[in-house]
This record gives structure tokens, C-alpha cells and sequence, in this order.
């Protein structure tokens, strides 16, 4: 298995903030690594780094096997960046942005504009080529900035919360665009504070908190670290405070309750499971309005492995 990101040790202060603790990651060739964590986890931190944009306190890391800390102008040739904020020029037009950072990657200028064409045309944004980016909506920068951070048909992408702000339409759009560039041999290193979005896109997903990576492996292995399926069950809301009690005979954890849903977590066999709380409830005379097994959420993992919601990065 061929590396296209390998990192270790990775460390960084801010004054007396540690904001990463000897964090390693690795990142297999074509592949897309999620990197997930609640606000001030490290996750941008991170990427800045690995894009050479910041150096670490200690650690090391290879981008395509080039060594970022000692040659981090050949790494740039091959690495692709898209912020957390769109960076394009608001007095140039669509077109001009992309040719403007074509012509910077050394570009001949016949391919800079082949190129610049063809991105427009596979962000949808060619009706708005011609147009300056300060009349464009938030998605739409967001779309040309991604554009921009491939014009130089990068091995390794590195997305730094991609789709926020997105309208859900603009954000499937960002999700196929991202697959493709996969399929098409791309290695990707996104952070996101959408769980849905790593479920969706990662292979692999690492969990950072505080600086250091707390949990690591795909959306379906995170999930079973975090006490196998929930029953979820619906009752009228004067019989909330006894199905409480019920579930939690027979489950094997807390109840969580959001108004006349129950939710708890059980082990083993989980259709078993509901048998149960069917035959409980219905001894009791508790008439249930909807009930279902599934598997937890990566905001439930996240609860879990960190004790906060996934929140927006700030370090």
C-alpha cells in the first residue's frame, strides 16, 4: 500500500495552547481521509501544516513521498488547497481568477485558459465566467475556490471544510465533484464539521481532540467502538417517564429522550433486543408509535469519544 500523506509526531503551540499533541496519520494513494474533531481539536492546524503553510514545533511528514519540512516549494507543486474561506480575488471575474492562478502554477497560457474552461464548466459556474466574484453568492466562491486549489492538477487535495455554508443542492454538487476527483487517482485530506459529510465521502475517518487523535477507522468500525445498535422508540408523551424506565432495564447504557423519542444503546443481538422492549411495553400498556433498530450516528460516536458535538474548527 503506497502512502500519499504519512505524518508523525506532528506537534504545535500557540503560546501556552498545545494545539497538536504527536499526532500521526497516514493517508493511502486514491483514497479520502476524514479528518472530524470538535472546535479548537487541531484539525486546521494540521492541514496547514501538511500544506507547508505552518511549521511544526516536532514531527515530520512526507506529501507524495516528498519530505514537506525540507523542500516544501517541490511539495507545493503537487499539493492542492481550498480553505475554510474562499480565497479569490473579489475584483476579477470567474475566468480571470482561474487563469490568474493557472499562469502562477507556470502554466502555458493555452492551457492555463483549456484548463480554466473546463473547471467552470464542471462547476457549473459557466454562465457566471465572465461576471466579478464580488456579485457571487457564498456557494458559488466557495465553487470557484475549489476550482482554483485544482488548476494545477494537484496528486493531493487538501479541503479544509469544503461545503460550509453550502446550500444542500451546492453540496452534493461539492460531493460527486470530490468522488470524481478520486476515481480519477486524487488523494484527498478533508476536515469537515458535517458527520454526515465523512460517513459519505471518507474511507477512513480520524477523531481529534485536544491535539491528539482520540479514535481512528471507518465510519462502521467508529460506530462499534461506541456500544453496538440503539433501539429507538416512539410512545405518547404521558408514558415518556415509564418507557424511560423499561429501556433502561433492558438496554446497556444511558436513555437519551428528545420529547416523545427514546433512544438507548444495546449489545448483542439487537433484534432480540426489541422483542423485548415490544413484549415490556406492551405489558405495561404503553402503546407504541413507531420503533426501530439502528446503527449509531457519527454524531453519537462523536458524543461519545469526546463528550462535545462536532463543532467548527478555530485552531
Amino acid at each position: 500500500m503506497s502512502l500519499a500523506v504519512e505524518a508523525k509526531g506532528l506537534t504545535k503551540s500557540y503560546k501556552d495552547v498545545k494545539a497538536l499533541i504527536g499526532v500521526d496519520l497516514e493517508v493511502p494513494t486514491g483514497t479520502i481521509l476524514g479528518l472530524l474533531g470538535p472546535n479548537g481539536a487541531g484539525k486546521t492546524t494540521t492541514v496547514r501544516i501538511l500544506s507547508t503553510l505552518l511549521q511544526p514545533d516536532a514531527g515530520s511528514a512526507l506529501v507524495a513521498g516528498i519530505d514537506i519540512l525540507k523542500n516544501p516549494a517541490q511539495a507545493r507543486e503537487i499539493i492542492g488547497l481550498s480553505g475554510q474561506y474562499a480565497a479569490v480575488d473579489e475584483n476579477l471575474t470567474g475566468r480571470e481568477n482561474l487563469i490568474m492562478v493557472g499562469r502562477l502554477f507556470r502554466l502555458p497560457k493555452n492551457t492555463a485558459i483549456k484548463k480554466c474552461d473546463e473547471l467552470l464548466e464542471k462547476f457549473n459556474l459557466v454562465d457566471a465566467r465572465d461576471r466579478v466574484v464580488k456579485t457571487y453568492s457564498g456557494g458559488m466562491r466557495r465553487r470557484l475556490d475549489l476550482a482554483s486549489a485544482l488548476i494545477g492538477n494537484p496528486t493531493v487535495l487538501f479541503l479544509d471544510e469544503p461545503t460550509t455554508g453550502l446550500d444542500p443542492r451546492s453540496r452534493l454538487l461539492m460531493w460527486g465533484i470530490i468522488r470524481d476527483l478520486v476515481r480519477d487517482g486524487t488523494t484527498v485530506l478533508l476536515t469537515t464539521q458535517y458527520l454526515e459529510e465523512a460517513d459519505q465521502l471518507a474511507d477512513k475517518i480520524m477523531v481529534i481532540d485536544h491535539g491528539r487523535v482520540i479514535a481512528e477507522g471507518t465510519a462502521n468500525e467508529l460506530k462499534r467502538k461506541v456500544g453496538g445498535e440503539r433501539i429507538e422508540v416512539r410512545v405518547p408523551l404521558d408514558r415518556v417517564l415509564e418507557t424511560q424506565n423499561l429501556l433502561r432495564a433492558i438496554g446497556s447504557g444511558e436513555v437519551s429522550t428528545d420529547v416523545d423519542h427514546l433512544t438507548v444503546p444495546v449489545v448483542g443481538k439487537g433484534g432480540t433486543k426489541v422483542v423485548e422492549v415490544v413484549r415490556a411495553l406492551d405489558a405495561a400498556g404503553i402503546e407504541i408509535e413507531e420503533i426501530q433498530l439502528r446503527q449509531p450516528t457519527l454524531d453519537e460516536v462523536f458524543l461519545t469519544l469526546t463528550g462535545h458535538a462536532a463543532e467548527e474548527v478555530t485552531v
